[in-house]
């Protein structure tokens, strides 16, 4: 995993600190700070850098763990930099030590929010969109907020969202 030099603070990290609220950062945030050729990295340290500074915890949910293994393996995403999928599996889990950094298991309203979020929707949603609700929904359901460089979030109904700039 590459990490950004200048904001990777994990040893800072107060004693008793726990994770209990935070962030879901999507896949495409996973992404940029894992690689540090992504052209997303610069926002996603700053991000970082921020997350760590108001101690923030960051999650990761089954579907972004995922996905970020699967993209760190594709050489059609990393070229000459593609991952077996061990040691992708190996980047993901370098994540996880991280104090920050959780795996947030479904929330138990997540099917009941995942059928409103998709019936309130005045205008037919693309097939390529289920991936999005489902992150979304996750987020909205734990309470936490969804963080992404994705527009396409600002469809859904959530209560706490940023994108990345």
């Amino acid at each position: 995993m590459s990490e950004p030099a200048h904001t990777w603070r994990v040893a800072e990290a107060p004693a008793g600190w726990r994770l209990t609220s935070g962030d879901l950062p999507d896949v495409n945030v996973w992404l940029a700070l894992t690689h540090t050729g992504h052209p997303f990295h610069a926002a996603a340290a700053r991000y970082w850098q921020n997350a760590c500074d108001a101690q923030t915890g960051l999650w990761f949910c089954r579907s972004t763990m995922m996905s970020l293994v699967r993209l760190l393996a594709q050489p059609a995403v990393m070229g000459t930099l593609t991952l077996s999928l061990p040691q992708a599996v190996a980047v993901y889990q370098q994540w996880r030590a991280v104090p920050q950094v959780g795996l947030l298991p479904d929330p138990p309203e997540l099917d009941a929010l995942l059928q409103t979020m998709v019936g309130s929707q005045s205008v037919p949603m693309p097939a390529r969109l289920w991936p999005d609700v489902c992150l979304a929904a996750t987020a909205e359901a734990a309470g936490l907020r969804m963080v992404t460089f994705d527009r396409d979030f600002e469809r859904f109904p959530l209560s706490r969202l940023e994108i990345l700039t």
